[in-house]
C-alpha cells in the first residue's frame, strides 16, 4: 500500500512542471475591480439579491421582517398576508402562554380569537417574482 502511494506521489511530481523549485501554476489573483472589500449588494446573488433590492424599494416581499403592529380591534385588525383564499393562523394570547390557539382565516372576513379577543383579517398578497 505504501509503495503504491509513493509511486503515485512520484508520478504527480513529474506531471507538475517546476519553475525555480516551485510548482508553476496560476497565482492567487484578486478578481474585484476595486481594491476594497465588496459590499453585500455587490456580491449577493439569487434570493438574497432580490431581498436586498426589495429592501431598497421599501418592500418586504418574503415577510423577512417583523410584521407591523395593529391594535387588534374590529376597526383595526391584525392584517395577515396570504396568496390563497384562506390561511391557518395561530394566536399566542398571553406572553406566558404555553399553547397556541389555531384557527382558519378566510378572505374578506374578520375573525376574532375566542380567548383573547384579538381580531385578524386576511389580505391578499401577490406572489413575488
Amino acid at each position: 500500500m505504501a509503495g503504491r502511494l509513493r509511486l503515485l506521489a512520484g508520478a504527480l511530481q513529474r506531471a507538475v512542471p517546476r519553475v525555480s523549485g516551485r510548482a508553476a501554476g496560476p497565482l492567487a489573483v484578486r478578481t474585484m475591480s476595486s481594491s476594497a472589500i465588496p459590499t453585500d449588494e455587490e456580491q449577493a446573488t439569487g434570493l438574497e439579491r432580490k431581498i436586498l433590492e426589495a429592501d431598497k424599494r421599501g418592500e418586504d416581499p418574503y415577510s423577512c421582517y417583523a410584521p407591523k403592529k395593529y391594535a387588534g380591534t374590529k376597526e383595526d385588525p391584525h392584517l395577515v398576508p396570504s396568496t390563497e383564499e384562506m390561511r391557518f393562523v395561530g394566536c399566542i394570547c398571553d406572553e406566558d402562554t404555553t399553547y397556541i390557539n389555531w384557527f382558519w382565516l378566510f378572505k374578506g372576513k374578520v375573525h376574532r380569537c375566542w380567548e383573547c379577543g384579538a381580531h385578524y383579517k386576511l389580505v391578499h398578497e401577490k406572489i413575488p417574482d
